[in-house]
């Protein structure tokens, strides 16, 4: 039996570890508690980048082996970053913006091995189109609190499924780990899935 390299996810999201446990890879958690405010004029990919590149960091920095996997995801509509709601009206402002229209999900996806500092960061974007709702339906999705700790203010993997007409590109990049750049990603770090 091969022995494989020790991964660390920084990220404290229990989704990110359900997709990290379905590729059947030996991990920790390591939570990265770190300020995701970001230089004014990034593009959405520069933002989601250097935030799992952030994420991978600070946990990097308080290892001496292995390596350490960052992940960030944003929903970005009309080139406005819409990140998790700060409270219900702010979930229903969303949700009313994002209704009827297409807006893009980008996953960010940074590794760092900590003994040597090598790192590489790639993301995903998913075009993602949500149904006309009336706002009878918005307050019932906020109401299952479901919106209420996610970039946009809905899963796609819960009952905010219902909501979803379709998508073009990666459901892993929405739900928040794009698995296929992931594995590539972890392979060259001797990590391998398959």
């Amino acid at each position: 039996m091969k022995t494989q390299t020790a991964l660390t996810l920084a990220s404290s999201s229990p989704r990110r570890r359900e997709l990290l446990q379905a590729l059947g890879i030996a991990f920790k958690v390591q939570s990265s508690d770190v300020d995701e405010t970001t230089a004014p004029g990034l593009s959405p990919q520069e933002v989601v980048e250097e935030l799992a590149l952030r994420k991978a960091r600070a946990v990097a920095s308080t290892l001496s082996e292995g390596v350490v996997l960052g992940s960030d995801t944003i929903v970005v509509l009309d080139d406005r970053i819409l990140g998790k709601p700060a409270d219900e009206a702010d979930a229903f402002r969303m949700l009313s913006m994002l209704q009827g229209r297409e807006h893009t999900v980008y996953s960010g996806v940074a590794l760092i091995e900590a003994a040597s500092g090598r790192s590489e960061v790639a993301h995903s974007s998913t075009r993602v189109k949500i149904r006309a709702l009336s706002e009878a339906e918005i307050k019932a999705y906020i109401a299952t609190r479901e919106p209420m700790d996610k970039a946009g203010s809905y899963a796609i993997q819960g009952i905010g499924a219902t909501i979803v007409e379709g998508i073009a590109g990666d459901y892993f990049t929405v739900v928040g780990l794009p698995l296929c750049l992931t594995a590539n990603m972890l392979s060259r770090f001797g990590i391998t899935v398959l």
